[in-house]
Order: C-alpha cells, then structure tokens, then sequence
C-alpha cells in the first residue's frame, strides 16, 4: 500500500510539474508575442505618420511656390480629413471582421504609393485628389491597431499599454518636423514626399511579416483566460456580425460621448499639428526650422502627457478614463491662453507653450479611443473606434478649412479663442462618463 501511494504521488508531482511548465511555456510565448505585437504596431503607425505630416511641413511652400492661399490648402486639407474620417468608421466596421496583419500593411503601403506620386503634383485639383486618396489609406492604421490592443492587452491594464502604443503618433510626427526642414532644404519641397514614400513601401513589407492576428491565430489562450479575469472561463470566441458590431456601437450611448469629446479634442490637436509651423512663423515670428523644432516639442512631450494618462486611468482612476479626460481638457484650455498671449520676442514661452499643449492634449486622445473600446467590448473595438476617429476628424475638417478662413479674415487672435473654447467644450463630454468604465472591471469587484 505504501509503495501504491508512493507512485501516485509521484504522478501527481509529474503531472503538477508537467502542468507548471506548460504554464510557464505559455507565459514566455505570450510574453515575446506581446513584445513583438507591441513594438510592430508603434513602429507601424510611426510610419503612417511620415507619410501624413509630410504634407503639412510643405504648406508653407505650396503657399510660396504654388501661390495657393490658406483657404485652398484648407479645403484640401479637410475634405482629406472628412475622407479619413468616415474612412475609420468603415474601416473598423471591416477591420474587427479582418485580419489586422494584412489589412494594417496594405494601409501602409497604398499611402506610401500615393504620397511619392505627391511629390510630382503641383495643379490644386491633383493635390486634392492625391491627399484625399492618400487619407483613405491613412484610415487603415488606426483600427487594426485598436483590435490588435484589446485582444493582446487585457482591460486592466489597457490604459497604459494604450498611451504605450499612442507615442508612434508623437514619434513619427516629430520625425517629420525635424528632418523635413533639412530635406527640403538640400534637395527641394517635392523630396519630403519622395522620401518617406520609399521608406513606408519597404517598411509595409516588414510590417506584415511581424504582425499577428490574436492570440488565438497562434493557438495561444484568449487574453482574458491568460489574465484569470473573472468571466475567462465563459469568453466566446467568435465573432460578431458586421450588423451586430453596428448596433452594439452605434446604440451605445457612452460611446456618442466619447465622439463628441474626440471632435472637440481633434479640433485642438489638429490646429496645433497642421498650422503650427505657419502661425509660428506669421504669428509669432519664429523661422520654419524654429517652428519645426518647437512643433516637436509638441510630439514629444506628448509621449510623456500621454502615458501618465494612461496610468492615471488604470492605476488610480480603476478605469475611468473620463475624469482623467476632464481635468486635462481644463488645463489644456489654459495652455493654450499661454501660447496665445506669449510675446512675439520671448521664443522660450513659444517653446513652452507648445510643450504644455502636446503633453495635455495627447493623453485626451488616447482615452477616447480606449474608453470607447472599454464600453463597446473588445469584440467591437475597431468600430467603437473607428466612430470616435470618424467623428473626430469631421473636427478636423473644421479645423482645416474652418481655420483658414477665419485666419484670412480675423486673424490668429480669432482662431486662438475658438480654439480655447473648444478645448473646454471637450472637458464637457470627458465629464459625461465620470464614474463608467469596462463591464469586466465593474464585474471583478
């Protein structure tokens, strides 16, 4: 009897430990895929951004070489951001239905195609087409990224790892505004299409050999089961219909007011993003390598703005991304007072300014779109979204052609006080979803 219990305890210990490394086994492979998806997708959507921004640093050019006038470049610029808009919304509803690998890549590489074909345009009518097209492709970066977040990140910590992924946005965008300058400079305007167009095409191809699905693409358990949150046991892992994404997002209240915020949150990042470099230069005196080097201060202390947001959100706020959302909003609306009546002459208040606003107004943008995904569920995420993005770059269009003519006709005091006033309209909607956050969170509890 006693050897009889001797052996089977040794097979109980044999099979614990075979248990324990197969644990251990699934631990480091999600481990090195998590890295991996994470690293892929932030130097991914950097790469969309080198061939998005390259168009605003050539403004100034288009103005003096081209002889258009802000309000024809605005027109430009907003029918593209009306496109880009509505391009996310129906790139969600296909994206969370879609291999986020493939769809991401192909994004890349059409909007790589289509801005060197920019650097040969010099009518209006073929600049308008070529940005519009080149913004369709850009609506394929966003959502793939959103669905690839919320299936490798759990909801506890998806604030954080979401801000983590948002610095590609700050990475890519200050790498055009400081190396633009001097391309332009040694090889002439068109090269700052030319350039970034090469690059984004090979960089496409990288792209869809790092990139995978989900988990479950690798026979690698669900994030929630991985997680132990306490519905892991129940997760469904199929997927929804394409009406059955519509009506979850689309009926879903909360969502409507992340939309809403996420308007007035890009009317903000897209005034600074698209016409700082030529309000600094007219409006505040600063040479359009000052003005690159200041807007990158922007970017940069963005990644930093960013990230604490994200923590604040997962850590102290359990979740809720709207009280964070608030009281940025609120202090970014004062920021933007403070570059507004900066001194002409006093070009460290310029710096700062841009400084307080990049950091303010980028962790905004990030809990937009991890608050819609938290109400809408991970299943839907890309929609939820892809509608906040929608709506959020009809601000955009607002801001292209909306500002253009109100600088035309009023001046930048003008477009600094609406600019102010919206920054607060946006802290009014954070304020609407002040105690809601993720179901699974509300579930643990």
């Amino acid at each position: 009897m006693e050897s009889i219990a001797t052996h089977i305890d040794d097979l109980s210990k044999k099979t614990m430990s075979q248990k324990l490394g197969a644990v251990s086994a699934e631990g480091r492979t999600y481990s090195y895929w998590r890295r991996r998806i994470m690293l892929s997708i932030m130097a991914g959507y950097a790469a969309f951004y080198l061939v998005r921004q390259n168009f605003t640093m050539a403004i100034p050019y288009l103005q003096s070489e081209l002889g258009y006038s802000k309000a024809e470049i605005g027109i430009i610029i907003s029918t593209g951001a009306i496109l880009y808009g509505l391009g996310k919304g129906i790139t969600g509803l296909l994206g969370d239905r879609s291999n986020a690998r493939y769809f991401m890549s192909a994004g890349l590489l059409g909007s790589a195609i289509v801005s060197f074909c920019l650097g040969f345009s010099s009518a209006w009518w073929m600049l308008l087409v070529l940005y519009t097209i080149n913004m369709c492709f850009q609506s394929m970066g966003w959502p793939p990224c959103a669905k690839l977040l919320t299936h490798w990140f759990s909801p506890k910590e998806i604030g954080t790892k979401w801000a983590l992924w948002n610095t590609s946005h700050q990475i890519g965008a200050a790498a055009v505004v400081i190396i633009s300058p001097y391309i332009m400079s040694a090889y002439g305007w068109r090269y700052v299409f030319f350039v970034p167009g090469v690059f984004c095409a090979c960089f496409a191809l990288f792209l869809l050999n790092r990139l995978r699905d989900s988990p479950e693409s690798l026979g690698l358990p669900s994030i929630e089961a991985h997680h132990g949150l306490v519905e892991a046991h129940a997760v469904d892992d199929g997927k929804l219909t394409t009406k059955e994404i519509f009506y979850q997002v689309v009926g879903n209240k909360l969502v409507w007011y992340m939309c809403g915020a996420n308007f007035f949150v890009y009317i903000v990042r897209m005034f600074v993003m698209t016409w700082a470099p030529t309000f600094l230069s007219e409006f505040k005196g600063s040479s359009l390598k000052q003005a690159g080097w200041q807007t990158a201060m922007f970017d940069i202390t963005g990644m930093f703005g960013g990230l604490i947001a994200g923590y604040l959100s997962d850590k102290l706020f359990e979740g809720r991304r709207g009280r964070v959302g608030f009281l940025y909003m609120v202090v970014l609306s004062l920021s933007i007072l403070f570059l507004w009546k900066a001194p002409i002459d006093q070009k460290w208040q310029h710096f700062l300014g841009m400084m307080l606003i990049g950091f303010l107004v980028t962790g905004p943008q990030i809990l937009v779109g991890v608050a819609a995904a938290d109400f809408a569920s991970k299943k839907a995420a890309g929609a939820a979204s892809g509608l906040t993005g929608t709506v959020g770059y009809f601000g955009t269009a607002v801001t292209g052609v909306g500002v253009g003519l109100v600088v035309d006709n009023s001046g930048w005091d003008s477009a600094f006080a609406c600019i102010t006033v919206c920054a607060l309209l946006s802290a009014f909607f954070f304020a609407l979803t002040w105690n809601h956050r993720a179901k699974v969170l509300d579930k643990q509890n």
